[in-house]
C-alpha cells in the first residue's frame, strides 16, 4: 500500500512539472507593438544592419517595437521586424542584440509632461547615481545614455499604440554561450 501511494505521488508530481513547462512555453505576459515618436520629430528605427537610428518617416516597418513587460515598470524593446532587443551598453551605446541580457531591460518613466522616459535599469552615473536615459538628437542619431538629460526633448517618447500582444517572457537562461561580449560598432 505504501509503495502505490509514493508511485502515484511521483506521477502526480512528473504531471505539475509537465503541465508547468507546457504553461511556460506559452505566452503569458500582455505587451504592445507600438511605434516610438520621440519629441524631436522622429520614430525609433532599427535597421536590419543592427543599428538604432530616429527616422521622420511612419512608414517603415522597421520602426515597429514590441514593448514586453519583464518586471514592475521595466520593459523590453524588441523589433517587430527583425526580432533583436534594444540593449545599452556600459558606455552608454545603444546597440542591437539578438539575445536577451540584462543591458536589454529599461526602466518606464511617465515624464510629468507626459512623455515616457526609457533608462537603462542596469547603467546610470557612478558618482550622482543620474539614470542613463535612450535619446535622440535633432538630427536623428542615438545619444550616448549618459549624455541624456531627462527634461531634455530627446528623452521623451510617445508611444504609439498599434496592437495589444501576448509575449513569452525573455529569459536570461536562453542566452547562448557564444553570446557576444561587445556590441557592434555604431
Amino acid at each position: 500500500m505504501g509503495e502505490i501511494d509514493l508511485l502515484a505521488k511521483g506521477r502526480e508530481r512528473e504531471r505539475k512539472r509537465e503541465r508547468a513547462l507546457e504553461t511556460w512555453a506559452e505566452p503569458q505576459l500582455k505587451g504592445i507593438v507600438t511605434k516610438l515618436f520621440c519629441r524631436q520629430g522622429f520614430y525609433l528605427q532599427a535597421n536590419p544592419d543592427g543599428s538604432i537610428q530616429g527616422t521622420p518617416e511612419d512608414t517603415s516597418s522597421f520602426t515597429h517595437f514590441n514593448l514586453i513587460p519583464v518586471g514592475l515598470r521595466v520593459v523590453t524593446i524588441q523589433s517587430a521586424k527583425l526580432g533583436h532587443y534594444m540593449a545599452m551598453n556600459a558606455e552608454g551605446l545603444l546597440y542591437s542584440s539578438p539575445h536577451f541580457t540584462a543591458e536589454c531591460r529599461f526602466k518606464e518613466c511617465v515624464f510629468e509632461n507626459y512623455y515616457v522616459l526609457y533608462a537603462s535599469a542596469l547603467y546610470r552615473q557612478r558618482r550622482s547615481g543620474r539614470a542613463w536615459y535612450l535619446g535622440l538628437d535633432k538630427e536623428g542619431r542615438v545619444m550616448k545614455g549618459n549624455r541624456v538629460k531627462k527634461t531634455k526633448a530627446a528623452a521623451h517618447f510617445v508611444p504609439k499604440l498599434l496592437e495589444v500582444a501576448m509575449y513569452r517572457e525573455p529569459s536570461l537562461h536562453s542566452v547562448p554561450e557564444t553570446a557576444p561580449s561587445s556590441p557592434p560598432a555604431p
